[in-house]
């Protein structure tokens, strides 16, 4: 990943973050540690759009699992005594 110090943003201004995310996300190093990650919107958006799809996969996981009867259901004290957490 690219990365640029934050100093160098403060002096240049965004232009110095502008040549670097062509070539990918920019992490920006602060006090020497990756403080921040710069993504292009396209970048951005890809992310969120695999996140919400990740959400919807373990919806449906969760869903199939109900059908297939791999859920129980009961208390939070059955769940203890299944686990045998009790002394």
């Amino acid at each position: 990943m690219n990365s640029i110090p934050s100093q160098e943003i403060k002096r240049r201004g965004i232009a110095a973050v502008d040549e670097l995310i062509a070539k990918g996300d920019v992490h920006v190093i602060k006090n020497n540690q990756p403080q921040y990650v710069v993504l292009s919107e396209e970048r951005y958006q890809e992310l969120m759009a695999a996140e919400e799809e990740a959400h919807y996969a373990r919806v449906r996981a969760s869903l199939e699992d109900l059908k297939e009867g791999r859920v129980k259901r009961g208390t939070a004290d059955d769940l203890i005594k299944e686990l045998r957490l009790e002394d």
